[in-house]
């Protein structure tokens, strides 16, 4: 006979360790974000989350495994909105409008992962090579959807791929440090669609699902 109250016991405790890991990670984003990764601390994280130390590194050992966990969870959600590694290079483009304007909804995540990027430029920093291989990552699947709006004629002439996926990255990145500074300065979906606008002849979105 099936022991269903045992069962629905671990059952119990799974689901509410999931709960607690999320608000963990929530509470980490925020400190990380307000504070950066050196100057937030264990103890805070878990003071907003209303635990013990002892308690929050049962669920993430570590600092620097936190901050992976967070800067993961991040990239999971960009990815959802952004199929960089598929072989559909339109939805691909529209998808980094769609990321744009989803990030003018999340300024406390494009503040951490600017703060973090600025501090990961250093060998010594635990996010070094998150951030090194995230580049190369993105760098790469960009150049391959460039060379697919290529290869069905969607690139304007004289555009490379290569120099195309660079430069939007910079762009990108550039827009979002200046939309930190200054939120009414600059619309980052709008200002990004006119730039891919001159490496593309796709009709692109506007970022905003209700309009597209």
């Amino acid at each position: 006979m099936v022991d269903t109250t045992s069962e629905k016991s671990r059952r119990g405790s799974y689901a509410k360790s999931k709960n607690t890991r999320a608000s963990i990670l929530d509470a980490a984003l925020a400190v990380f974000a307000e504070a950066g990764y050196h100057k937030g601390s264990i103890r805070e994280v878990a003071k907003r989350v209303g635990m013990s130390e002892p308690g929050l590194l049962h669920h993430f050992p570590s600092k620097s495994g936190l901050l992976e966990a967070v800067l993961t969870l991040r990239d999971d959600k960009s990815y959802a909105l952004v199929p960089l590694d598929g072989d559909d290079g339109a939805a691909s483009i529209n998808g980094l409008i769609d990321l744009a304007a989803h990030n003018a909804s999340i300024p406390g995540v494009v503040e951490l992962f600017c703060i973090l990027s600025a501090e990961a430029t250093s060998t010594e920093h635990p996010a070094h090579e998150y951030f090194a291989n995230r580049y190369r990552w993105t760098r790469e699947n960009l150049r391959r959807t460039f060379e697919l709006l290529e290869s069905s004629g969607d690139l304007r002439p004289g555009v490379r791929p290569d120099r195309a996926a660079l430069s939007t990255i910079a762009v990108m990145d550039g827009l979002q440090v200046q939309w930190l500074l200054d939120r009414s300065s600059l619309d980052m979906a709008a200002e990004l669609r006119a730039f891919l606008s001159t490496l593309t002849t796709l009709p692109l979105g506007t970022g905003r699902p209700e309009t597209r």
